[in-house]
């Protein structure tokens, strides 16, 4: 299939009350050898910190932020991502968590790896508690595959070379990682996005790439050349994964494509109609 790179890149990085680990986020987006088009931060009812910290980057940015947010009711990743995306102005949509740090490479891989006719998954290398505590501190601890406190250190080696040889599972249920994906911003209008019936912690991300499988919309693994960090942080609530994951067994046995309720809430009429 003929690779036809995007013309503009929306980043997109959901956030929670972690203000100091979203600088860390928008300052390895800062030194990005090549840059996104516009920032897209979703935002899932922070405080007054978290917009004080946006209000300051914007300020001297190199690229557009747009700060979306909705009242804190709960978490809710799917809806907050759903107004992101409708807000994004790229035609190529690059998803990461407010906890990813991303190599200076980063956006050339993914706008070189892009393909029309899929999304990709993207992996992460886990920073342990020592590097990350020093991260947030604002000392020293250099990312790469020579790191100390690393786990998953494959998923740190920069070798862009090897990225189209990588196969991966193309299964929408295996080793999902909403984290790090990237999807053509019209294939999620096509299946509705996010589906806002999931909330709390969980699957909300297996669920839509499911369905963009089921639409057609073939699953790439990217490998060694979009290369990122997770910070490390304690685990999540998983209260209502039991929940989230009944509707994800769902969407697989039923082949669902699109979400009954998603994306289409927040985009003009003339888009949806044409759905």
């Amino acid at each position: 299939m003929m690779r036809f790179p995007p013309t503009a890149i929306s980043l997109l990085v959901s956030t929670y009350n972690w203000p100091r680990a979203l600088e860390l986020v928008l300052g390895s987006v800062r030194r990005q050898r090549t840059l996104p088009h516009e920032v897209v931060i979703a935002d899932d009812g922070s405080g007054e910190e978290t917009r004080a910290v946006i209000e300051r980057e914007t300020r001297s940015f190199p690229v557009p932020i747009q700060h979306v947010w909705h009242e804190d009711t709960g978490f809710r990743l799917a809806a907050i991502r759903n107004k992101a995306i409708a807000a994004a102005r790229g035609e190529y949509i690059v998803q990461i968590d407010g906890d990813i740090l991303l190599h200076p490479h980063f956006f050339e891989g993914h706008a070189q790896f892009a393909q029309r006719g899929a999304w990709a998954q993207g992996s992460r290398a886990l920073l342990g508690r020592d590097c990350t505590a020093r991260l947030m501190a604002g000392d020293e601890c250099p990312l790469g595959v020579f790191t100390n406190d690393l786990n998953g250190r494959p998923n740190a080696f920069y070798a862009p070379w090897i990225t189209p040889f990588v196969r991966g599972p193309r299964d929408g249920m295996k080793r999902i990682r909403g984290a790090h994906m990237a999807f053509w911003r019209d294939d999620l209008v096509r299946v509705n996005g996010y589906d806002e019936e999931i909330e709390g912690w969980g699957r909300e991300d297996s669920e839509l790439a499911t369905r963009l499988i089921n639409a057609g919309v073939r699953r790439r693994n990217i490998k060694f050349s979009a290369v990122a960090y997770h910070l490390w942080h304690q685990p999540a609530n998983f209260d209502n994964v039991e929940r989230n994951h009944e509707r994800l067994v769902r969407t697989r046995e039923q082949q669902l494509t699109r979400a009954a309720r998603g994306l289409d809430h927040y985009l003009p009429s003339s888009t949806t109609s044409a759905l």
